[in-house]
């Protein structure tokens, strides 16, 4: 089963929200409170999705956290790339040393190769901006297409 991790997921919650707020600065309590995660983990989050500048921290009184660019400039796939690190659906599809027995002589190698970067495709294709809008909007995500808006 291809899934992404509970950090991953709950990482794309928290970015939604920041993503509805236009510009608002939020603490890590408050995001563990309106989005029920615990708030270890979205300390976790928080400083891993600061590293990869998805969001910027800000000191002081009034500080907190804000997305570090429009929601219509981050995907998905740089959102999980962040939280989990590359996609790689098998060991020989990764940046890291395979750790298969038969990588040399492995048939099916560069299929997989083709499907992984389709999947990271797919996700680069999708925004958070997209990401954020409800069930049944006209939104296709993965052709970018648009239902007309009526006047």
């Amino acid at each position: 089963m291809l899934r992404i991790t509970r950090q991953a997921d709950y990482g794309i919650v928290l970015l939604t929200q920041f993503a509805r707020s236009n510009g608002r600065v939020y603490s890590a309590r408050e995001l563990a409170i309106s989005s029920h995660v615990p708030l270890p983990m979205v300390g976790k989050i928080l400083k891993l999705l600061v590293q990869a500048d998805i969001l910027a921290s800000h000191r002081g009184m009034h500080g907190g956290y804000t997305l570090a660019r429009g929601p219509q400039e981050i995907t998905v796939g740089a959102i999980i790339e962040a939280l989990d690190g590359p996609v790689a659906i098998t060991d020989c599809t990764g940046n890291l040393p395979a750790e298969c027995g038969i990588e040399k002589s492995c048939p099916v190698s560069h299929a997989w190769q083709r499907i992984n970067a389709a999947i990271v495709g797919a996700l680069e294709r999708v925004t958070l901006a997209e990401m954020t809008c409800p069930v049944g909007d006209p939104v296709t995500a993965f052709t970018g297409l648009r239902a007309e808006s009526k006047p």
